[in-house]
Parts: C-alpha cells; sequence; structure tokens
C-alpha cells in the first residue's frame, strides 16, 4: 500500500500562481516512484516541474534517488521550481513585481543607509 505522498509547503502557491496565469495543472505527486509532482499545460506545451520548497534548507532542496533516476530515464524534459516565480518562468511567463514587497525592500535599504 502507497503512504500518503509528501507534497511541499510551497506546492499550493505554485499551483495557484500557473493556474492564475492560465495554465492547466494536475498534480502527480500521488504516483511517486520519482515522478515530478506537476504536470502543466500551457499554450499547447505540456511541462513537468518537480516542486521543491525554495525556503528549505539546501540539503532538502535536492532531487531524491528516485527523482534523479527517473529523470535520467526520462526521454523528455522536466524542471523543478522552488518557487512561484520559478514556476512561471517555466512556462515562459514572467511574475509581475509586487510593489508592496519592492517598497518595503526600498524603505529597509534607506533606512540601512540613513546615518544612525
Amino acid at each position: 500500500m502507497r503512504h500518503r505522498p509528501r507534497i511541499d509547503a510551497n506546492q499550493q502557491a505554485i499551483v495557484k500562481a500557473l493556474r492564475q496565469a492560465g495554465a492547466s495543472v494536475q498534480s502527480l505527486a500521488s504516483i511517486g516512484l520519482g515522478v515530478p509532482d506537476l504536470l502543466v499545460g500551457f499554450c499547447g506545451v505540456n511541462y513537468l516541474v518537480e516542486v521543491k520548497d525554495g525556503s528549505a534548507p539546501p540539503s532538502r532542496r535536492l532531487l531524491t534517488d528516485a527523482e534523479l533516476d527517473w529523470q535520467s530515464r526520462w526521454a523528455g524534459q522536466a524542471k523543478t521550481a522552488g518557487s512561484p516565480v520559478e514556476a512561471l518562468a517555466i512556462i515562459g511567463v514572467t511574475a509581475k513585481p509586487d510593489p508592496l514587497e519592492q517598497l518595503g525592500k526600498v524603505l529597509a535599504e534607506s533606512m540601512a543607509r540613513a546615518p544612525k
């Protein structure tokens, strides 16, 4: 009997971003055996996407032995995404920057440069 698949913490956000961009997304996570987590269709092209949690320690972002084995035997392409922005880049969509996030970075940089 197969155990419940481990879903990376950011997979829901990645799926949401892809769907908002107009992509079809099908989870393949329950297959296991090193098969990538997502099948994504966009503008007539299919993409296999392995999701890794970009906020996890680097050792947790590496492909497992099963994933490496599967990809070495697959005659097509498979990409890895650690964030919604990376997933969108795989399908050729540039994410629009969040203006509030950009403002926060500018303010933080200004505060850091301000005389104490």
